[in-house]
């Protein structure tokens, strides 16, 4: 075996993606440290000094990669691309107008998705739901462009603040659909004046809250079991394949054991 082929396989190993795990781990400690600012005044260059070992451990982890299975390899897999895109942001230098960058390193604990299988399984699960998602959005903002129409024409006048124009009523509806305050704070104040309010509000609320929420709830549950059956399907092929090369090569050898 080839010291490439050595180090793709050490990488492959539980030990080296648990080691990388509690790296990422620490390394979200280290960065909501540097948060406490009695801590900083203190000890900030040893905060600084891990942060910056934690930052070069996941450089290295990029490089073997790299080395490992080539470019072409390494940038075909998606996770691959999201580690690098996440390390790459944390190499580039906070300098005044790039200062964001710095709040943007806590992004590296985002690597815990792409090192344990059950999140990178929701994710997958997330993306794959992303298709039907875009048919509930398209229909949701339907329904909301439909109720801030109507509610700025019904109560825009008696309350600018909530309903006067288009875009203060979608906040508003927003607001009721998340079930946020609307009764004591927007329902009920407009049927004083509106006693039949309520028949334009409960039923965008059945729509919006009860039915389109948990529509799109309902697609994502549907997607990961769609990629939890995939990952199951995949894993018995591939023991399978297995089983049936040793029972060749078992075969094999009772043939030349008979010669």
């Amino acid at each position: 075996m080839s010291f490439r082929n050595r180090v793709g396989g050490f990488l492959d190993t539980p030990f080296f993606q648990n080691a990388i795990l509690g790296v990422i781990v620490f390394n979200a400690v280290i960065l909501g440290l540097e948060t406490v600012e009695p801590l900083m005044a203190r000890a900030e260059a040893l905060i600084v000094a891990l942060d910056k070992l934690c930052l070069s451990i996941f450089v290295v982890e990029i490089v073997a990669k790299l080395y490992a299975r080539g470019i072409a390899g390494f940038f075909r897999r998606g996770w691959n691309v999201f580690d690098f895109v996440i390390v790459g942001i944390s190499l580039v230098p906070a300098t005044q107008g790039l200062s964001v960058l710095r709040a943007l390193r806590i992004l590296r604990l985002l690597r815990v998705v792409s090192v344990a299988p059950s999140l990178r399984r929701v994710v997958e699960g997330l993306v794959t739901a992303l298709p039907g998602m875009g048919s509930v959005f398209l229909l949701m903002g339907m329904i909301f462009y439909i109720g801030s129409v109507m509610a700025t024409k019904l109560f825009g006048e008696a309350y600018p603040a909530w309903f006067g124009d288009l875009g203060r009523s979608a906040y508003s509806l927003f607001q009721i659909m998340t079930l946020e305050s609307w009764s004591m704070g927007i329902v009920r104040p407009v049927m004083e004046q509106f006693p039949y309010a309520w028949t334009f509000f409960v039923p965008f609320i059945m729509v919006t809250t009860f039915a389109v929420v948990n529509l799109l709830v309902g697609l994502i549950v549907n997607s990961m079991q769609d990629a939890h059956h995939a990952e199951d399907a995949e894993r018995t092929d591939t023991y399978r394949d297995e089983v049936l090369s040793r029972l060749d090569r078992l075969e094999e050898m009772i043939r030349e054991g008979r010669k």
